[in-house]
C-alpha cells in the first residue's frame, strides 16, 4: 500500500521519536538529545542518541541511523506497511483506506501544492518587477533588503483583480484547485472569482517540510483593512495548527536550546537577519494549545516575545490562560517583555542582534507572569482585595493538570505572597510595621522595598519546665490548639506578617496565651530570626511560658512547629489550625448562649 506524504508527516509530527524509542531503550537526557545503550549492539557505554527535533536516531556502535519508522522495522523486524500501521494506532490516526476517492483526494492536496508554489514563484517576480516598487520601498524602510526577500520568499499581489488567476490558468490550474488553495475568493453571489490577494506584501506561510500551503498578506494602501489577511482555512492550512517560518526555525531551536515565537511576520525576518533564526509567529490568532505544542516540540521552555505596549501585555496574559493547563515537568514558556512602544521590528533596528539578546536574557518564568497580572488587576490596599489576590493564584494554579507541578506552584505563589502581603499587612495607621520599621506601601498596593529572606534559626528550647505553673491551672492552661498556633507563630516570624490580622482577632482560652500573642505582634518583624524574637519576648517576661512550650511533648515533637520546616508547609498547618479555632470558638458561643436561654426558661424546646 502506498502512503502519502502528508498522512506519514502527521505521524512524526504526533510521536516525538523519544516516546517511541523509549518503550523499549532507557533513554536519559543529555542536552537537546535523549541518550542511550544501543539497541543493537551489546555495549556498557551508551553510544545511541536520539534527537527529536530532527526526529532521527544515531547508533555510533553499529552504524546505523533513521527515523521513526526505520526504529519500529530495525528493532521488531516489520515491513514499513506494518510498521505504518502500528506508529498510526499509537498516534490516534485511522489508516488510510487505500479507495479512487482516497486516491482522488490525494491527487487534489499534490496539484493544490503545486498551484500554492506557482503563486509564490508568481508573486517574487511581481515584487521585482515595475508593479513592486511600493513594496519594495515598504521593506527598505523596515530595513528589509533583497537578501531577506530572497531568503523569505517575499512577493507582491498586483492590485488587478484577475492577475494571479490568468497566470495560474496559463500554467493549467483550474479554477477549482485554485479555489482549494484559497487563492481565489468566491461565493455563490460572486459570478467570476477573483484573487484573494491584491496590492498586498507577501509572505508565503510554509508546511514542516517548507512547501508553501498558505500566505499573509500586508495592504501596502493605509485605508484599507484589515491590514494583515492569512489564507482562508483549506485542507492545507488551519490557522491555529502552524506556525509562521516553522520549518528553518525547527533546526535553528535545536541548536540553540530554545525558540522564540513573536507577533508577526517582519518581526520574524527581522529577528532571524539580525542573527537570531530560531524565531517563529503565530498567524494572527492568539497563542492556541496546537501552536504550543508545535513550541515544545523544538524546545522545552519556548520564550514568548511581546511588543512593549498594553496590546502586547494583554496578548502574553492570554498566553499564560491558553499554557496554564498544558504546562508540566519539561514543558512551560518564558516571556520576554520588550521596551515600552517598540515591537522586535523596532528592536532589531536599533540595537541590533546584542539588544535582543538582552531582552530574552531577561525572560520571565511564566509563574512570574501569572502573579505580575492578578497582583496589578487591581489595588492591594484592604484585606478583602489582598484575600482576592490569593483566590485568583489558587485558581490559576487549580488549572495546572499536573499534580506535582501544580503543589510547587502554590508554594511559590505562597512565598511571593508572605513577600507581598508581610508588609502590606505589616501596614498600620502609622505606616509602621510589626517590627517598628517605618516601609511605605504605594497606592497601587506595591511596596517599594525589596523582600527580605527569613531566617528560621530555631528558640532555644529549656528541659525540666514541663511542671511549670502555667499548666498548673488546668483552667489558665492555654488549648492544644492555641499552644500549636503560638509554637508555629515563635519558630516562623513570617507567618506574623502573613496572618497578623487574623491572629489579633484570635481569641484565647487562657489570658496568659493572649498575652504572648499580643507580645508577638507588638514585636513581629519578617526580618527576625526566631532565637532573636525568643531574647525580646524574655526580657518581657516571657521566659517561663516560652520554656514549657518549647519542652510539651504533644506540641515540640510535631514536624511542622519545627524551625527547619519549609515556611509554605508551616503556613498550611496554621491556615488549618486558625480555620478549627474559628470554629471552636463559634460553636462554644453558641453553646453559652444556649445554656443562657435555658437557664432562663428551661422548657422542652430550649
Amino acid at each position: 500500500m502506498k502512503f502519502s506524504p502528508s498522512f506519514l508527516d502527521e505521524i512524526r509530527a504526533r510521536l516525538p521519536l523519544s516516546e517511541v524509542v523509549g518503550q523499549s531503550v532507557k533513554l536519559k537526557k543529555e542536552g537537546r538529545e535523549w541518550r542511550g545503550l544501543s539497541p543493537f549492539n551489546s555495549e556498557k557505554t551508551p553510544s545511541f542518541y536520539v534527537n527529536d527535533q530532527k526526529g532521527f536516531y544515531y547508533d555510533f556502535s553499529a552504524g546505523k541511523n533513521g527515523d521513526v519508522f526505520n526504529f519500529v522495522m530495525e528493532t521488531q523486524g516489520l515491513g514499513f506497511p506494518e510498521a505504518v500501521e502500528k506508529l498510526a494506532g499509537m498516534a490516534g490516526l485511522a489508516m488510510p483506506v487505500e479507495t479512487p476517492e482516497a486516491a482522488a483526494a490525494e491527487k487534489r492536496r499534490a496539484t493544490t501544492i503545486e498551484a500554492l508554489e506557482l503563486a509564490t514563484g508568481f508573486f517574487q517576480q511581481q515584487l521585482r518587477g515595475p508593479a513592486g516598487a511600493k513594496a519594495r520601498a515598504y521593506l527598505t524602510e523596515r530595513g528589509l533588503g533583497a537578501e531577506a526577500r530572497e531568503k523569505f520568499r517575499l512577493g507582491y499581489a498586483p492590485a488587478e483583480r484577475y492577475a494571479l488567476r490568468d497566470f495560474l490558468a496559463g500554467k493549467g490550474c483550474s479554477a477549482e484547485t485554485m479555489i482549494e488553495a484559497g487563492l481565489l475568493t468566491h461565493g455563490p453571489d460572486i459570478n467570476v472569482p477573483y484573487d484573494f490577494f491584491r496590492d498586498r506584501l507577501m509572505f508565503p506561510i510554509g508546511d514542516r517540510s517548507g512547501r508553501t500551503i498558505a500566505f499573509g498578506g500586508r495592504a501596502l494602501a493605509k485605508d484599507v483593512q484589515p491590514k494583515y489577511k492569512n489564507s482562508a482555512e483549506t485542507p492545507l492550512f488551519h490557522k491555529g495548527s502552524n506556525l509562521y517560518n516553522l520549518h528553518a526555525a525547527r533546526p535553528a531551536a535545536h541548536e540553540r536550546g530554545t525558540v522564540v515565537a513573536v507577533e508577526g511576520y517582519v518581526d520574524v525576518i527581522a529577528l532571524t537577519m539580525a542573527g537570531h533564526p530560531n524565531v517563529v509567529a503565530g498567524l494572527g490568532t492568539a497563542l492556541t494549545p496546537e501552536q504550543c505544542e508545535l513550541l515544545w516540540k523544538m524546545a522545552e521552555e519556548p520564550i514568548l516575545c511581546f511588543d512593549g505596549d498594553k496590546a502586547g501585555r494583554k496578548a502574553a496574559f492570554r498566553a499564560v490562560d491558553t499554557a496554564l493547563p498544558l504546562i508540566g515537568p519539561g514543558k512551560t514558556l518564558r516571556f520576554a517583555l520588550l521596551p515600552d512602544g517598540q515591537d522586535p521590528d523596532d528592536l532589531a533596528r536599533s540595537g541590533g542582534g546584542a539588544a535582543i539578546e538582552a531582552v530574552l536574557a531577561a525572560a520571565r518564568p511564566l509563574v512570574e507572569m501569572i502573579f505580575v497580572r492578578e497582583s496589578e488587576a487591581q489595588p492591594l490596599d484592604t484585606p478583602e482585595r489582598r484575600a482576592g489576590l490569593e483566590r485568583r493564584l489558587r485558581d490559576c494554579a487549580g488549572l495546572i493538570r499536573d499534580e506535582m507541578l501544580r503543589r510547587h506552584y502554590l508554594d511559590d505563589f505562597r512565598q511571593r505572597l508572605s513577600e507581598l502581603f508581610g508588609r502590606t499587612r505589616a501596614s498600620q495607621n502609622s505606616g509602621q510595621s510589626f517590627g517598628g520599621q517605618n516601609r511605605k506601601f504605594s497606592p497601587g498596593g506595591r511596596f517599594k522595598q525589596d523582600p527580605a529572606t527569613f531566617s528560621r534559626q530555631p528558640f532555644a528550647p529549656s528541659s525540666a519546665l514541663l511542671q511549670s505553673s502555667l499548666f498548673a491551672s488546668r483552667k489558665e492552661a492555654p488549648a492544644a490548639r492555641e499552644l500549636l498556633i503560638l509554637a508555629l507563630l515563635l519558630n516562623h516570624p513570617g507567618l506574623l506578617a502573613l496572618h497578623g490580622e487574623e491572629i489579633a482577632r484570635l481569641e484565647f482560652s487562657s489570658e496568659s496565651g493572649g498575652k504572648l500573642r499580643d507580645a508577638l505582634l507588638g514585636l513581629a518583624d519578617p526580618d527576625a530570626s526566631p532565637g532573636h524574637l525568643r531574647e525580646k519576648l524574655v526580657s518581657r517576661g516571657f521566659e517561663g511560658f516560652l520554656d514549657a512550650l518549647a519542652s510539651n511533648a504533644t506540641i515540640s515533637t510535631l514536624w511542622c512547629v519545627r524551625p527547619e520546616t519549609h515556611q509554605n508547609d508551616a503556613d498550611e498547618v496554621l491556615r488549618q489550625a486558625l480555620a478549627l479555632h474559628r470554629k471552636q470558638r463559634a460553636l462554644n458561643r453558641e453553646l453559652r448562649l444556649a445554656e443562657a436561654v435555658l437557664a432562663g426558661e428551661p422548657s422542652e424546646a430550649n
